[in-house]
């Protein structure tokens, strides 16, 4: 069966493949948490390049009286992991993000490498015009010989005056850090910074005392029940905000501003809807000293906005979103994984009210907090 042909949706009512029938997912969710929300749409789309071992990226768009909010939590996220993504997509759809505070009309942004060959990064970042690259780094002893040979490739195509980042997405232990990170630093001729090298914020604390290179914090706020142990530790120079991860962009304002730390927006592969959360975000915070993870639109083989939030140059314009009717239909997601999202969505429902309704009961439970 192909996207957009008639398919019996979950509670058996006839839909079409790509909506998720609204009645059944209401039936389900006592207690209202898809109120005002008349669409949702699961998409399906291919990636440029393979990227976090994925070659597609699909999600969820929620419609509401605010527009549209997106959702689209990793696949090997549970629900618990993923419910502060469904708050982010709501707070979009039902509420929506125009009356926040706007300090900047544009965004500056980095170009982020994956996990590609030198010659490929070399191409890439030379065509790319960026003055920032962010490099994903594999972080096995089998890949360390490929990720330096990427960084060379990336400081030759960038040259001398460009800034390089490297994300070791919390690979590491400290004693692999020690010994790497100095490599990278000397390969890559300086790092801005490296992007949460090892998983145990304690580990990030050692680390910072023994190394010459900056640290982000990344994993070590978004997934941790205590994020401010970052700052309370001094285990990072800087952090980085991801706005669907944390529960919508409000919630990620109100983290940022009990961390005290310089701050970069960054994005989860998303579309132009998720990364426009990242924009309000980018936009709202008082200061922005670094390039920001917004441009990773083009990584994607479409989108379902015209224009899409693409950067020129180093530059991402603040503006609206707007949604191509055409372009999300083209985007619809075939009738399996229609399915899966409306099993998943049902169980997002439930973790994001359990959460609220414990977090309700007893405050000191909301997490730096900060309430979902």
């Amino acid at each position: 069966m192909t996207p957009g042909t008639a398919q019996p949706g979950p509670g058996g009512a006839p839909a079409l493949a790509g909506e998720l029938d609204l009645g059944w997912l209401r039936r389900a969710d006592k207690s209202g948490l898809l109120r005002g929300i008349d669409r949702a749409i699961v998409w399906e789309i291919p990636l440029r390049t393979r990227f976090r071992g994925l070659t597609r990226r699909d999600g969820l768009m929620l419609h509401g009286p605010a527009g549209w909010g997106e959702v689209a939590p990793f696949w090997d996220y549970s629900a618990e992991e993923s419910a502060p993504w469904l708050a982010a997509g709501l707070e979009q759809a039902r509420v929506g993000l125009g009356d926040l505070p706007l300090q900047r009309e544009r965004i500056i942004v980095n170009l982020t490498v994956p996990q590609i060959s030198a010659d490929q990064a070399h191409r890439m970042v030379r065509d790319s015009g960026a003055s920032t690259v962010k490099v994903k780094v594999a972080g096995t002893a089998q890949a360390e010989h490929a990720d330096l040979e990427r960084l060379a490739a990336v400081r030759n195509a960038l040259g001398p005056i460009g800034r390089i980042r490297v994300d070791i997405n919390a690979a590491w232990d400290l004693d692999t850090a020690v010994r790497v990170l100095p490599q990278m630093a000397r390969v890559a001729e300086g790092l801005e910074y490296a992007e949460q090298p090892c998983a145990r914020v304690e580990d990030m604390a050692q680390l910072r005392r023994r190394i010459d290179v900056p640290l982000a914090a990344d994993e070590s706020i978004r997934l941790s029940a205590d994020p401010l142990a970052v700052a309370r530790l001094e285990a990072a120079d800087v952090v980085v905000l991801k706005a669907a991860p944390l529960g919508g962009v409000r919630r990620a304002l109100a983290l940022a501003e009990r961390l005290g730390l310089p701050t970069v927006v960054s994005s989860a592969l998303d579309t132009s809807v998720g990364i426009g959360a990242g924009v309000a975000l980018a936009a709202a915070l008082p200061l922005v000293a670094h390039a920001c993870g917004l441009g990773t639109v083009r990584l994607l083989a479409t989108d379902v906005a015209v224009p899409s939030l693409v950067p020129t140059g180093d530059w991402l314009e603040v503006r609206p979103v707007h949604v191509s009717q055409t372009m999300l239909t083209a985007c619809r997601a075939d009738e399996a994984l229609t399915v899966r999202w409306s099993t998943r969505l049902a169980h997002l429902i439930g973790a994001l009210r359990t959460r609220r309704e414990r977090e309700a009961a007893d405050p000191r439970l909301a997490v730096a907090g900060v309430p979902l």
